[in-house]
């Protein structure tokens, strides 16, 4: 399912038109993202978690140079669903 098919699904459903649909879809996206990059976790309730996880440093190698190189720690979002959204998708 596409931002597309969501933004119609939703107008479908409650009859809001299209393009105030995909505005709200939009800035509801930029908040977790904004929040997200702040390293501030967005807990949504009885659907799940967007958190912040860090990556600590490491040691890779570049195999075509036959290089040694350090990846610095970092951090990368992350989803969790929520349990009730778990059994709901086993079902």
């Amino acid at each position: 399912m596409t931002k597309a098919d969501i933004v119609n699904e939703i107008t479908k459903n409650t009859g809001i038109d299209k393009q105030t649909v995909l505005t709200a879809v939009e800035a509801f996206m930029e908040t977790i993202k904004d929040s997200l990059s702040r390293e501030e976790n967005v807990y949504l309730r009885g659907f799940g978690s967007f958190v912040v996880k860090k990556r600590a440093q490491k040691t890779a190698r570049n195999i075509s140079k036959n290089v040694t190189i350090i990846i610095p720690e970092h951090n990368i979002p992350s989803f969790k669903p929520s349990k009730t959204f778990m059994e709901m998708i086993k079902k």
